[in-house]
């Protein structure tokens, strides 16, 4: 079976396999945090080209004096935190992967921002589509430096097999029942990619 056949229908049988906790979980995010239920934001796909990835909301926009957004950290709610350490946030980008926007197994897509900030090589990640999982998230997830993420990336876009999706796939489920990775030391996701590279 082909990469995209797989995703289509392994994207397909989760969203009805799904429907009920999404459908709890969106009642839930309304009741906690209000609307929007669903966060949505512009990400680099295939090729670098821009599509809008959804995900369950999982922050408050409370905003400083000055009118910004404040950190990560301080947005952040319990409720929030669980769904991220569960990854149960991640559910709605099964409708990305059945759109073929995203796979289930790839490099995760970041932010547009970041896009002029890559290497030639660390650029390579986008010859493949953004996964919901991939060989960074259970090699570390979060809690990996930026460089150890792309060379990770990178290396899956070189070997990926549907065989290794599997295993992805296999030691990604693993990783979300141990909660393992899930941010950065002293960092409620993931530290701003800056384009400064390591020495």
């Amino acid at each position: 079976m082909s990469k995209r056949l797989f995703d289509i229908f392994a994207s397909f049988c989760g969203l009805i396999l799904f429907a009920p906790v999404i459908f709890v979980i969106a009642w839930f995010i309304h009741q906690k945090l209000g609307s929007p239920v669903l966060f949505r934001q512009l990400r680099p796909g295939l090729n670098g080209k821009p599509f809008e990835m959804i995900k369950f909301r999982t922050m408050r926009d409370t905003r400083g004096i000055d009118g910004n957004l404040l950190a990560d950290s301080e947005r952040m709610t319990s409720f929030g935190n669980f769904l991220r350490s569960t990854s149960l946030d991640e559910l709605p980008e099964l409708w990305n992967v059945l759109k073929g926007e995203m796979s289930l197994v790839g490099p995760r897509p970041l932010l547009m921002e970041y896009l002029p900030l890559y290497s030639v090589q660390e650029y390579r990640r986008h010859e493949v589509r953004p996964g919901v999982t991939g060989w960074a998230q259970i090699n570390g997830r979060n809690a990996l430096s930026w460089e150890e993420k792309f060379e990770l990336d990178v290396w899956y876009v070189d070997n990926r097999s549907f065989w290794l999706d599997l295993k992805i796939l296999f030691f990604t489920v693993k990783k979300v029942v141990m909660r393992d990775g899930i941010s950065a030391d002293g960092e409620a996701t993931m530290s701003k990619f800056t384009g400064e590279r390591y020495k």
